[in-house]
């Protein structure tokens, strides 16, 4: 794990100051490395029935839809307002500064469905949290929250389902 941890560059004071922005893309870009963590991701969920992969605008978007080939199941996204083309259910959550609003298609899962939700990063988990409240209003079972990094200090799992969270790299 420390090899991959060594790919991901830290950008000081990005987006603003004081903050070290974690900058994922250098794993991204080494085929090697992206393949590995990939690989890590889904060993961890071979031979359970999983229904669907969530992915989170925009980052989760690339793990959510590797890990969904790699473990033969289909994506459904999570968007931002207005991107998805058919009816949907929305959920508006508050952050650190501000609120924001994101949207699934109301036909994504039944009652029952066994799911994964995948993004990049779990930071402070408001995201996340949300997320799982909107998928759980179907009935669909949250698998795990599943993360390609964590940064501990932040205390985001604690937002989460107990004993459903998994980060593969944690800072």
């Amino acid at each position: 794990m420390d090899e991959l941890k060594g790919i991901i560059r830290d950008i000081p004071d990005f987006p603003k100051q004081g903050i070290i922005f974690k900058d994922i893309t250098t794993l991204l870009s080494d085929a090697k490395s992206f393949h590995r963590m990939i690989d890590l991701l889904a060993h961890r969920y071979v031979g359970e029935k999983i229904d669907q992969i969530v992915g989170i605008e925009a980052r989760g978007f690339i793990l959510g839809s590797a890990l969904a080939y790699k473990l033969g199941t289909g994506i459904t996204l999570v968007r931002k307002p207005g991107k998805l083309p058919y009816k949907t259910r929305s959920i508006s959550y508050e952050l650190e500064y501000g609120s924001d609003t994101l949207e699934i298609h109301e036909d994504a899962f039944k009652p029952g469905d066994k799911v994964i939700v995948a993004d990049d990063l779990l930071a402070t988990g408001g995201t996340m949290a949300a997320v799982v409240d909107l998928v759980q209003e179907f009935g669909a079972e949250i698998r795990e929250c599943a993360f390609m990094a964590e940064l501990e200090f932040l205390n985001g799992r604690q937002k989460l389902p107990e004993g459903k969270v998994f980060s593969l790299l944690k800072f």
